[in-house]
């Protein structure tokens, strides 16, 4: 079986899915895009030492088995899909990813891994099939840096320097909001976090934040954690931070954004929601991510992964 890595297309995004070292010592056939690792100044040739064979993106598309791509397919890479074909990474089948999977994945009969996920899992014929040799959460890294990341790039792009009056409501305590709690801290600002089983205090007193972080993502797009509602209740000019980048799911009516341009108005709120926040930290993130896949994906014999494809 043949993997082939191609450089996300998605706008704005640097991480490196491998690098090198991953590559040397994987026992698989690792192929890569050229120029994959140009945002990280890693060059075709050290990636041809490590062992890996370098195609055109439409070659990967066209004879590779598995292709592995960081971020979501765009659009202009559609028609290179096979039918049948295995896509592996950060492929949100029930988030971002539902529209690919609707107009692209399903008409063409592919298969999802999705890896970006507590529970890796496989998607394949509308069913989803968690993937029982990889511990849950092992991408808890990237997680965490999301959160790091959202709140360092909001509060730069909204101007705002917190203090200790600076009221913060975090919401969630998975590995986002942990993120978002150690960047937020550094500041002394006054924060308190919400669970599912305390969202009815917060709701209370929804108009007292100046800052409003959210490390939730919604399993159906009408659970909205946020409506339209509470929007109009929050503290005019509040900022509210999307670290899980859940758009139009956890906050009603929002939609993602580019890192250029961050922030936009929804009712009361000014609401940030970026889908690829950690990439602000591609140095750091590409070597975490690396690693990580390495242990579970790369670095690992492809057979239990196609026994689980072949049951689903």
């Amino acid at each position: 079986m043949k993997i082939g890595f191609v450089t996300p297309n998605f706008p704005f995004e640097k991480r490196v899915a491998i690098l090198p070292q991953q590559v040397l010592e994987s026992p698989n056939d690792i192929i890569i895009e050229r120029g994959f690792g140009t945002t990280m100044d890693i060059s075709d040739e050290e990636y041809e030492a490590a062992g890996a064979t370098l195609m055109s993106r439409n070659e990967i598309f066209s004879k590779c088995d598995i292709i592995f791509s960081l971020k979501l397919i765009q659009p202009c890479d559609y028609d290179k899909i096979r039918e049948g074909q295995i896509i592996a990474g950060w492929t949100h089948p029930t988030g971002s990813g539902r529209e690919f999977m609707k107009n692209i994945a399903e008409p063409k009969g592919l298969v999802m891994i999705d890896l970006d996920n507590i529970y890796p899992s496989v998607y394949y014929n509308g069913k989803a099939y968690k993937i029982p040799f990889i511990r849950p959460n092992f991408i808890r890294d990237n997680s965490v840096y999301a959160g790091r990341a959202a709140v360092t790039h909001a509060l730069m792009s909204y101007g705002l320097y917190p203090n200790a009056n600076t009221r913060v409501a975090i919401l969630s305590s998975g590995n986002v909001a942990q993120g978002a709690f150690e960047m937020i801290a550094k500041w002394g600002a006054d924060i308190r976090m919400f669970y599912r089983k305390t969202m009815s205090e917060f709701y209370e007193s929804i108009d007292d934040y100046d800052i409003i972080i959210n490390g939730i993502e919604v399993d159906e797009p009408n659970q909205h954690i946020l409506t339209t509602s509470h929007l109009m209740q929050v503290k005019p000019g509040c900022l509210i931070i999307d670290a899980a980048a859940d758009a139009g799911g956890a906050i009603e009516g929002s939609y993602y954004v580019t890192q250029n341009e961050p922030l936009y108005k929804l009712g009361n709120a000014i609401i940030y929601c970026v889908n690829n926040a950690p990439s602000l930290f591609y140095r750091t993130v590409s070597k975490s991510i690396s690693e990580d896949f390495a242990k579970v994906f790369y670095n690992k014999d492809i057979d239990p992964f196609l026994d689980l494809i072949e049951q689903c």
